[in-house]
């Protein structure tokens, strides 16, 4: 859809620009010369509305295209580098290309974290390319984490299989207000695209959940991960005035890492 805003600004510049330039035959004594200044101003006004049109078109234009066929399954063996994945013959598809089993398999939860992540995107399914959308099962052992995290490319909607969970999210700066809820079996709860986000079992039994994101590649960024672990290692100096702490605080969060 296009912008309203700036279309109806040159719509009315337009028009007004229309019958300004009629204004000489309701004031045929007008002199040369103001004929002239109106003329002018009518050409500016003209290019304004046009460049205003101009950019409302190329924001209508500027999101995600619609899939021009009816799939575009990966082809994995393409050397073509695009941003995506490029197709794979339609005659060379098989079924295979849209299936996925392994979601009725309990993740490994015996990890730092207590949780595991099974995904299901289109590096699991190579039919996902181009629709915009994925699944995760999420297992965590009683007390496991999510930790906080984000996905820049995907708005999240979880649901809750099994257990109870503690989830919440973080909204952007300046205020980087906390939303949080106690999810039971059967809740749903929504993760905004790019905010930091979690899920925490704080019961004694196991917790599932499944997710889904509006993106066949959605990404995950873990906030502890990307600053602490980085490689190489942010500056000491940096994650110290950071945090507001020594540096020895710092050095002792990376060796964990």
């Amino acid at each position: 859809l296009w912008s309203q805003a700036p279309t109806q600004l040159a719509i009315q510049v337009l028009t007004q620009t229309y019958f300004s330039s009629q204004s000489h035959k309701q004031f045929p004594n007008l002199s040369v010369s103001n004929r002239r200044k109106q003329a002018d101003m009518a050409t500016r006004a003209i290019l304004l509305a046009s460049a205003v049109l101009a950019l409302s078109w190329f924001h209508a234009i500027a999101s995600d295209p619609s899939l021009l066929q009816d799939f575009c399954v990966v082809d994995k063996m393409s050397k073509v580098r695009v941003n995506g994945f490029p197709c794979k013959d339609a005659k060379d598809v098989v079924v295979e290309d849209f299936f996925f089993s392994g979601l009725h398999t309990a993740g490994n939860t015996i990890n730092k974290q207590g949780s595991a992540v099974t995904p299901v995107n289109v590096a699991q399914i190579a039919g996902l390319n181009t629709m915009g959308i994925s699944l995760a099962r999420i297992d965590y052992a009683p007390y496991g984490l999510n930790p906080p995290h984000t996905h820049p490319r995907a708005t999240e909607i979880l649901t809750v299989l099994e257990g109870s969970l503690y989830v919440g999210f973080v909204t952007s700066n300046p205020d980087n207000k906390l939303f949080t809820k106690i999810l039971k079996k059967g809740d749903v709860f929504v993760f905004p695209e790019g905010l930091i986000h979690f899920q925490f079992n704080y019961g004694t039994t196991n917790a599932v959940a499944i997710a889904a994101l509006s993106s066949q590649n959605p990404g995950v960024i873990t906030v502890a991960n990307a600053v602490f672990g980085s490689k190489p290692c942010i500056s000491d100096d940096v994650l110290a005035k950071a945090f507001q702490v020594d540096k020895k605080t710092i050095d002792y969060i990376q060796a964990q890492f």
